[in-house]
């Protein structure tokens, strides 16, 4: 009888050199604007070759896996094409270099290089300071929720109202639906803007307890609530970082309980606070089938714990 052919091993499932093999070729496009600016004037095949071997060089440096195993894992078709590059690149063969290594960051006119554990680090684009870096924070939390609005703009009603069935987010919330998420964040913003304003801003004598929340809202309300007042708050925080009031503290003295909270206390709880809803708001829109925006949910190593998110 004839024999059958010996069946062929599945396919090993892409690894991190092949994740990364489709962020180079996908540079251009959208929402890798950056990267593609910061490594311009490098060939996408000099930028893999160059960050793979980075990586390759750092796990040499931090682990004690096989060299032959680390070849394998950052793409290099064999071992000998590996070490020729190796040395090429950094002086010395792979052996010679984990005896007695140095940086393994190669030279770069980019000045764009791996980074620890899966990841790239990017130049500055300009010199940022305390101010500059509050500012942008806010800026980037008030961006977030008009995405996540701007998503949620066609999701029905239903899906809208849907609860979760995982968690109930916040004291004002209401059973953990999109639009409760959505509406919080919003409510989030109005508030904290109410309290940074200046008296004669016309904000600044209002109670932020006044400002209600409006569950019930449709999406296009939210968004044209956020828009009325998400710079209104980025100036005010703008306007006390550089004149150097953050540290300025409010306090409730005519409470029953007295609260002390300076406005930087305010922006980081802004900041934290909000975070949930915004994960809740993520999680539900997937649940519609409308993905989130980049960044709503944290980083992927962040949101999902320790060694998740690497291969080693």
């Amino acid at each position: 009888m004839p024999t059958s052919p010996p069946l062929l091993p599945p396919p090993a499932p892409p690894g991190p050199a092949d994740h990364f093999t489709a962020f180079v070729a996908a540079l251009s496009d959208p929402g890798h604007e950056r990267v593609a600016r910061a490594v311009a004037g490098e060939s996408p095949s000099r930028l893999r070759g160059r960050i793979l071997l980075e990586r390759a060089a750092h796990l040499a440096l931090t682990t004690d896996r096989p060299l032959h195993d680390i070849a394998v894992e950052c793409g290099f078709p064999s071992y000998e094409v590996f070490a020729r590059a190796f040395r090429r690149e950094l002086g010395a063969l792979p052996a010679a270099w984990r005896a007695e290594p140095t940086s393994y960051v190669i030279d770069s006119p980019t000045e764009v290089h791996f980074h620890p554990p899966a990841g790239l680090r990017l130049p500055a684009r300009h010199r940022t300071d305390g101010v500059d870096l509050v500012v942008a924070m806010v800026e980037q939390h008030v961006g977030l929720v008009g995405e996540l609005l701007d998503r949620a703009r066609d999701v029905p009603d239903e899906d809208l109202d849907e609860p979760s069935t995982g968690e109930v987010v916040g004291e004002v919330g209401s059973a953990g639906t999109l639009r409760s998420a959505l509406a919080h964040l919003v409510w989030q913003v109005e508030a904290c803007a109410v309290v940074l304003a200046d008296g004669d801003d016309g904000d600044g004598d209002r109670d932020p307890r006044d400002v209600a929340v409006a569950r019930g809202a449709s999406v296009a309300t939210l968004r044209e609530r956020l828009d009325r007042v998400g710079a209104d708050l980025a100036r005010a925080v703008e306007r006390l970082a550089a004149t150097g009031r953050l540290d300025e503290a409010l306090v409730e003295a005519f409470s029953p309980r007295p609260r002390t909270t300076s406005h930087a206390d305010l922006v980081v709880h802004l900041l934290t606070l909000s975070v949930p809803h915004r994960r809740l708001a993520a999680t539900r829109l997937q649940a519609a089938g409308v993905a989130d925006p980049d960044g709503a949910a944290g980083p992927h190593w962040l949101a999902t714990g320790p060694r998740e998110a690497i291969s080693r």
